[in-house]
């Protein structure tokens, strides 16, 4: 018996079937690669791309995207420092639950703090979480500002946002760093190659 937060009785139920079971039914390892950046790096383009080449390989993925959940389990928070603490341990929670699934849980989420990121790798067991960092110059997301977000935040019509007058803390220990080559950014399918090489050396993506 437990208390859990404001949660007190509290039981942890076992179930007969458990986290090996599922995993060799689907022949591969659940994991979450968690893709962090600043808004217009290319999170969500690589997210899709990733799982499409995954899908066909024969893994099976689910891609957890920021503003997607936003739709759903967590429209009820904004942007304050406060609510994106909140929104990234709802994530991390549910990417847990997806690599306890045996699913490769594609998380994409510009997710500013690093204290945030550190709680969810913290809490994905085995080293089962593979962080990912879009590094890419302010600048070139700025120039694409396919949302038109960035044009909003320098008017002033947005506060609070990432990369403008909100920080941007990058990984200081991430598995894959992603950066432009010769000033140009790789292809999304280049990028998803990267991360498939990396998944297969690490032996992930075989029961």
């Amino acid at each position: 018996m437990s208390v859990i937060g404001k949660s007190t009785n509290i039981f942890w139920q076992e179930c007969q079937v458990g986290k090996v079971d599922r995993e060799k039914l689907l022949k591969q390892k659940g994991c979450v690669v968690w893709i962090t950046g600043l808004s217009g790096s290319g999170k969500s383009t690589l997210a899709c791309t990733l799982s499409r080449e995954l899908h066909s390989k024969g893994n099976l993925t689910y891609v957890l995207d920021g503003d997607n959940l936003r739709h759903g389990l967590n429209k009820d928070l904004g942007f304050s420092a406060k609510d994106r603490t909140e929104n990234i341990r709802r994530v991390g929670e549910v990417a847990k639950l997806f690599a306890d699934s045996g699913l490769v849980c594609i998380a994409s989420l510009i997710s500013p703090y690093r204290k945030d990121r550190d709680f969810c790798r913290a809490i994905v067991p085995d080293s089962r979480f593979i962080e990912v960092f879009m590094n890419m110059p302010l600048e070139l997301c700025e120039a694409r500002d396919t949302k038109g977000l960035y044009k909003l935040a320098r008017a002033g019509k947005i506060k609070g946002f990432t990369g403008i007058d909100d920080p941007y803390e990058p990984p200081l220990n991430c598995e894959i760093e992603i950066k432009q080559e010769n000033g140009i950014c790789p292809s999304p399918l280049s990028m998803a190659g990267h991360i498939v090489d990396y998944l297969e050396e690490k032996g992930l993506l075989q029961e």
